[in-house]
């Protein structure tokens, strides 16, 4: 995984950690939630997508389980680390749909939209290997 950028702080004002790189996340397809004016929805949350994450954004018009190959979009499964926009996460959370946040790979900028005490809520440390959950 790439080395976090001195630049991009966490929302516990560390260096930004990676998210995810299997599927490779980000905005910029690099691995982390950094964020940038090309990023208009601010895809800042290190997220583990669950089931019912995935059904309530397809729900919403926001369909993150079917693969798109055009944008570099897999399709993701219950398990997934992936880079959310910070309103779509939120709007999950006030449906009752929040799912997992890695506090330590999510952008500084989601505080913008996401106070950190709601964020704790949901934190949780990620095993490489998702999959032993």
């Amino acid at each position: 995984m790439a080395e976090p950028s001195t630049a991009e702080l966490n929302v516990l004002g560390e260096p930004l950690q990676p998210c995810g790189t299997e599927p490779m996340t980000g905005f910029y397809r690099d691995g982390c939630c950094s964020t940038g004016d090309e990023d208009l929805g601010r895809h800042t949350i290190c997220a583990v997508v669950t089931t019912e994450f995935l059904e309530h954004q397809r729900s919403t018009g926001n369909d993150l389980s079917t693969p798109m190959p055009a944008y570099r979009f897999p399709g993701l499964v219950p398990g997934d680390r992936w880079c959310v926009t910070a309103l779509n996460w939120l709007r999950a959370h006030d449906d009752g749909y929040a799912c997992p946040v890695v506090l330590a790979s999510t952008h500084a900028r989601t505080l913008d939209v996401v106070s950190l005490e709601v964020l704790k809520q949901y934190a949780v440390d990620v095993p490489d290997d998702p999959g032993s959950l």
